[in-house]
């Protein structure tokens, strides 16, 4: 019972890590677009951490803006006054009828009756308290150069705040790479051109490894028999019974299996091509190891990486419209939770990695020009720019608001097939 209890907390304290990482890189991209917008004089009505009902609230009474922590913690908004639009399209109709009638109004010429003997001070005061608007100016009002600076400042801040983590990561735990936990028998040539058991794996035909995907493209193209150099971390033991200690080794590996066009999800041609040996069920033994490198390689590394992260999105997003991907190899939201919680609670390495990780698929992904991201308001900004007009606020309203629920949809979906 203890047990069980024991690993109840376990899970759902995973579980709340990852809704945790999730909260805090959704609340850095928001917080990009209000210090941005704070520069350039934009009029921010909230800015808020969750959805839902409030959980607490504060108006600053200097700037008027509010502050709120809100319900549910899996999202966030900077709201900028006017930013779909609508409003100054309803401000502009509602103008017209006034300025047509304004040479028929009669001059007031009396205070109204509410306000009679009241103290102007008061009344003033009393006004301004009632009608306090935070400042700046609404988002459709600025020019499009501003306005785009504040939708990618999102982006750019998740991207910072992701090679921070990564940052963090290499120095303090060492650089997650590829290794071969253990390698299967093999004779003749194969045995000779091998990988050695906790080999981890830096370069293959002269390209250095940070992810799977890099490997896949190392790889592309070759047949089982073709000889190509990798460049690996060893195990070596000097002497009987000693410490034992990595060396960096160049080495030639006989490819066991072919490659040829293997897909991000082709894991298992890769593996095998590898010689890696497969447990009772089938599981190749691979893992990850963390290497450690010199104080201003480390930094080039971690940026790279994070490079490298980016790349291989647009990676997977091609495969998926070409077809060689799968939607089952996708996830949506439960996913990802799931993914992180599973992650995070392996250690700290992990828990870098994968907020990091998360931070770099935040940043890409907003940017892309898909409607109600922030690179589709990015794109109808753009022709605005160009054309000297907006295309109309209530069409593009309607498009980001179609484009957020097939982004939902399809999120549902792919976490529906994930089950299936």
């Amino acid at each position: 019972m203890t047990e069980l209890l024991a690993f109840n907390w376990g899970t759902v304290g995973s579980v709340l890590l990852a809704i945790l990482i999730l909260l805090a890189m959704i609340t850095v991209h928001e917080f990009g677009h209000y210090i941005v917008g704070k520069l350039l004089n934009f009029r921010i009505n909230e800015f808020s951490v969750g959805f839902g009902p409030a959980l607490f609230k504060h108006k600053n009474k200097k700037t008027g803006e509010l502050f709120s922590v809100r319900l549910i913690p899996l999202g966030g908004y900077c709201a900028f006054d006017g930013e779909d639009g609508i409003e100054e399209t309803q401000e502009e109709n509602a103008e017209a009828p006034e300025e047509a009638f304004e040479e028929f109004r009669e001059p007031q010429t009396t205070a109204p009756e509410e306000d009679k003997g009241e103290p102007e001070a008061e009344r003033l005061i009393q006004a301004s308290s009632t009608t306090l608007r935070p400042k700046g100016e609404p988002f459709t009002k600025r020019p499009p150069w501003a306005r785009i600076l504040v939708l990618v400042a999102g982006a750019f801040m998740n991207y910072i705040f992701a090679v921070v983590l990564i940052l963090i990561e290499f120095f303090a735990c060492g650089q997650t790479l590829i290794a071969v936990y253990e390698v299967a028998p093999a004779e003749g040539e194969y045995a000779a051109f091998s990988l050695c058991d906790q080999d981890i794996i830096l370069e293959a035909d002269g390209r250095d490894v940070y992810l799977t995907t890099d490997l896949l493209a190392a790889l592309h193209g070759k047949k089982q028999g073709d000889l190509v150099p990798f460049t690996v971390s060893r195990v070596v033991e000097w002497e009987e019974g000693a410490a034992k200690r990595r060396e960096k080794k160049e080495v030639t590996v006989m490819l066991r299996a072919d490659v040829k066009d293997a897909s991000s999800a082709d894991t298992d041609l890769l593996w095998r091509a590898l010689g890696a040996a497969q447990d009772e069920e089938g599981n190749f033994l691979m893992a990850n190891a963390a290497a450690k490198f010199g104080f201003f390689e480390t930094i080039g590394r971690s940026f790279v990486y994070s490079f490298k992260i980016a790349g291989s999105i647009f990676r997977v997003l091609g495969e998926l419209l070409t077809g060689r991907l799968g939607l089952d190899a996708f996830g949506g939201p439960v996913t990802t939770i799931s993914m992180t919680a599973q992650l995070a609670s392996m250690g700290l390495r992990y828990f870098l990695e994968i907020a990091g990780y998360i931070g770099v698929n935040l940043a890409v992904f907003n940017l892309l020009p898909i409607p109600a991201l922030d690179g589709s308001k990015v794109v109808f900004t753009a022709i605005e720019w160009v054309r000297g007009k907006p295309i109309s606020r209530k069409v593009e309203a309607v498009i980001h608001t179609v484009g957020f629920l097939l982004i939902l949809g399809f999120a549902l979906l792919v976490d529906i097939l994930q089950f299936v």
